[in-house]
């Protein structure tokens, strides 16, 4: 009886293993995970919040976080960008990282008002806007969805989507960042990429 029994503890036995190492290479921590190729991204010319010029080829040297949202926007947006500054601070001042703020809303978001509402946050943070074509066509190549909502006049919201996009030194997408976590762990998935 013992020897039927061996067949199936041995196919049992390499199955536990097989399980074991699949999990293993799938789940297991890697510091800079491989990028997918996502077309996530690419070429923009927007204004930043000083009333300069800003394109894509600004992001090279550097991580960069994108989110995109407006300056009228009640609760996800400055909580995002309160969260973004406590991973900045969890990193130090002279870590090389930034983070853009792009506007969705660019008939109300002008520069200036960008500027004003980005001071409240780190410094890292840039407030960029832009002539309608070109939100556009950034919320296109970044698959960003926003849209006006309720009211009328100047009294409106817009609704989009809240995804913090991780760009590496390239420029290139990397990931889509993970706030949902403490700003010590968000900081540490970050720093691979300085």
């Amino acid at each position: 009886m013992q020897r039927r029994l061996i067949i199936p503890v041995i196919c049992l036995v390499l199955g536990v293993l097989m399980l074991g190492a699949t999990a293993f290479f799938t789940l297991r921590d890697r510091s800079v995970p491989v990028p997918m190729n996502a077309s996530i991204g690419g070429p923009f010319a927007l204004i930043d919040h000083d009333g300069r010029a800003i394109t894509h080829r600004d992001l090279t040297g550097k991580p960069t976080l994108i989110f995109f949202g407006f300056t009228h926007c009640p609760d996800v947006c400055p909580t995002t960008l309160m969260e973004i500054s406590k991973v900045f601070e969890v990193l130090g001042v002279k870590a090389n990282v930034a983070a853009l703020f792009v506007s969705v809303d660019p008939e109300r978001d002008t520069p200036a008002l960008m500027k004003d509402y980005v001071s409240n946050f780190d410094k890292r943070i840039v407030g960029v806007t832009g002539p309608r074509e070109s939100i556009d066509a950034m919320l296109k190549t970044f698959r960003v969805f926003a849209r006006k909502s309720k009211g009328e006049g100047d009294s409106y919201s817009m609704d989009h989507s809240s995804i913090v996009y991780l760009m590496d030194k390239q420029g290139r997408f990397a990931t889509a960042f993970n706030l949902q976590q403490s700003p010590e762990q968000a900081a540490k998935a970050l720093r691979p990429y300085l």
